[in-house]
């Protein structure tokens, strides 16, 4: 009996430092690598380790994986009860409750575990780190300099928005001007700034 419990301890260890092993690296050194200060690192954490407890504990109470997901929709509906998030946040959000319920739920084998939650990692570091580089960001802006807003101008507009964005522009679009006001809308596309 207690050879058994000392192996169900293990287990239990072994998954829980797995787990907060994988978010941390998920979170600090793949998501938080581009955003040089986060604050959502410490609800992502959070997040991690309290699914990975509820799953962990609760799988000896014959329940499925049915209620893993169950847990996973009413953690995501959370989302649309406090104040939004942007897409890529939630996206990583997603993404250690995942990695937190594949950890949690019994039945599944050591190797498993780790091929799932290192296939995880090498592809969220793909993505973020090599597939994502070749796409500009963009921002959309209000400028009030309205003489510049001609195709004569352009290289003078483009000019004028590099110096007071400070951003490497690589392109832009007028979306709407209003002469009215003298002010038009441009949405600017830009090399992120870790780049």
């Amino acid at each position: 009996m207690d050879m058994i419990t000392d192996l169900k301890n293990f287990d239990m260890i072994f998954r829980m430092l797995l787990n907060l092993f994988v978010a941390f690296v998920l979170v600090h050194l793949i998501y938080d690598r581009r955003k040089q200060q986060s604050d959502y690192s410490f609800s992502l954490l959070m997040f991690s380790t309290l699914i990975f407890l509820v799953c962990y504990l609760l799988i000896n109470v014959n329940i499925s994986i049915g209620f893993a997901f169950g847990l996973f929709a009413i953690f995501a509906i959370l989302r649309y009860r406090t104040a939004p998030i942007p897409i890529r946040e939630m996206t990583y959000l997603f993404a250690v409750i995942t990695l937190a319920v594949i950890n949690g739920i019994g039945g599944i084998g050591p190797i498993q575990i780790i091929v799932a939650n290192g296939a995880v990692l090498f592809i969220t570091f793909i993505l973020e780190k090599v597939w994502m580089r070749n796409f500009l960001q963009s921002h959309l802006v209000i400028y009030e300099k309205i003489e510049n807003i001609t195709v004569a101008k352009r290289s003078e507009l483009m000019d004028d928005l590099r110096l007071r964005t400070g951003l490497d522009i690589k392109r832009i679009v007028i979306k709407r001007t209003n002469f009215l006001k003298d002010i038009a809308r441009i949405r600017i596309y830009y090399t992120p700034l870790d780049q």
